[in-house]
């Protein structure tokens, strides 16, 4: 008889202990969730709730190489947006591990820009827009779509290219920008980039990208360095001179949302502007921090074209003098907008 009540005394508390550690993790995951929507700020910390932190002996967070048990969000391990990470709780003698993700939003409130039409001009509707910039009076476009794929310039104002290069069959083009004298160009999926002479559009080199960025999305040039966009939360800083070679990336996040799928790029007066694909909107966004400071939302534009066909997006952006210039793949028409 005592041998089975001190089975079944041990069974008790291995038992009691697996609720309690399940009660532990539900409190996390909870917790989590909720947190997911309203998100964090650098400098905040991390308040778990009591369930969990009064029965751990330590929490830490870990994220792939990286650990750390200060619960504060700090840019040290946390980047703007969103943030994969697995908690760790230790308790009694064993380790409760659980995925979670760490949304860190930019502390301010973007403004939203208002605009008015002030100018329409003809774009060949046949241009899978991809890459768009103004220089003078001249638009320099590269074009997608597999043995479609083109970069090209032409006046503003007319649709027939001054001269134009096609792409092999198997790329995809995808962001361009001018650098002096040379245009630089991405392919989506063929892992490298093109360079153009500016003035005939005659192929100079190639280069690979750095191993960090998966695909080729937007380009712009700030005066000093590249910089891409992948299709993820991240812009990445390239040498100009050596386009190959990683500088620094930023990750991009406004004051309530992760905002990822950034697109074509444009560099302007210290901003870096970007349009998320399959939505009709530019954000404004500050290159010293990721924080997306503006927002213009284009839906009565470029609904005109997302109802006909749901891929003929948003997808250009350019300056004209203090005037932005905006267009999108397969639209018939480029707009010249005042911004309020």
């Amino acid at each position: 008889m005592k041998k089975s009540f001190f089975i079944g005394f041990f069974a008790l508390l291995i038992l009691a202990s697996c609720n309690k550690d399940e009660k532990v993790l539900n409190s996390l995951n909870e917790y989590n969730t909720a947190m997911e929507t309203k998100g964090y700020h650098f400098g905040d910390k991390i308040d778990f709730p009591k369930e969990v932190t009064e029965n751990a002996e330590s929490i830490s967070i870990s994220f792939g190489d990286k650990e750390t048990s200060d619960l504060v969000i700090d840019p040290k391990f946390f980047t703007l947006g969103d943030n994969a990470v697995t908690i760790n709780i230790t308790r009694d003698g064993k380790i409760l591990s659980q995925d979670a993700t760490i949304n860190v939003f930019a502390k301010n409130p973007e403004k939203n820009y208002s605009y008015e039409i002030v100018a329409e001009y003809p774009h060949d509707s046949k241009n899978f827009v991809q890459g768009f910039q103004l220089e003078g009076n001249t638009i320099y476009e590269s074009d997608g779509q597999n043995g479609e794929s083109k970069i090209l310039k032409y006046t503003l104002g007319s649709t027939d290219a001054i001269t134009s290069t096609q792409q092999p069959a198997d790329v995809f083009s995808e962001g361009s920008t001018i650098v002096g004298d040379k245009i630089y160009q991405l392919t989506w999926q063929n892992k490298k980039g093109f360079v153009y002479n500016k003035s005939d559009l005659k192929l100079l080199s190639e280069f690979p990208y750095p191993n960090v960025m998966g695909e080729g999305w937007g380009l712009t040039y700030d005066g000093k360095n590249l910089i891409a966009s992948d299709g993820t939360k991240n812009l990445y800083f390239l040498n100009s001179s050596a386009p190959s070679k990683l500088v620094k990336y930023i990750s991009v996040a406004g004051n309530n949302e992760v905002y990822d799928q950034l697109n074509e790029l444009e560099y302007y007066k210290g901003y870096i502007y970007a349009n998320v694909w399959h939505k009709p909107i530019i954000l404004k966004i500050d290159p010293k921090t990721g924080e997306v400071v503006g927002k213009f939302d284009f839906s009565a534009i470029a609904k005109k074209y997302t109802d006909i066909d749901s891929e003929a997006v948003l997808n250009g952006i350019a300056f004209k003098g203090e005037n932005m210039l905006i267009t999108g793949k397969n639209w018939d028409k480029i707009y010249e907008v005042k911004i309020k």
